[in-house]
């Protein structure tokens, strides 16, 4: 049995270094009694994410219930990197709402999002896996 661990913690450090080289990942909000996740593009702000939003159902849940998680994943050959943020949502008006205009927000659909919203963290964790797949012993070959 090898003493490598295959799980490492990545330093709040690394796991916000990791956050600020992608810019997708998913948002887990409360909604009428229910969770609800969705896919959104965002950028980094100091310790918080910066993310635009339109009228509907996302805005409505990070409003009315301001706790939220967010989760961005990769995998690349046989390592994954797994980084959660648990924080407070809060929609940035006025003057506040311009920090968008210096931040790489890339929507990739091209819809009107005007609605300029910040989770502030309070925790994040991180994680990398080396991966062995032990599943891929019992695949039938040939």
């Amino acid at each position: 049995m090898s003493d490598h661990d295959p799980v490492h913690i990545l330093h709040p450090e690394e796991s916000w270094g990791f956050l600020r080289t992608h810019e997708f990942g998913r948002l887990a909000f409360h909604l009428v009694g229910e969770v609800h996740i969705t896919p959104i593009n965002y950028a980094v702000d100091g310790e918080r994410l910066i993310f635009k939003t339109a009228e509907g159902s996302k805005l409505f849940g990070v409003t009315a219930n301001t706790d939220v998680a967010f989760e961005v994943d990769e995998i690349v050959g046989e390592r994954a990197t797994s980084v959660i943020c648990r924080g407070r949502a809060r929609t940035l008006e006025g003057q506040a709402a311009y920090v968008v205009e210096r931040l790489p927000v890339r929507p990739w659909v091209d819809t009107p999002k005007s609605i300029v919203v910040a989770i502030e963290v309070d925790e994040i964790s991180g994680r990398r896996f080396d991966l062995t797949r032990p599943w891929l012993r019992d695949l039938p070959t040939g």
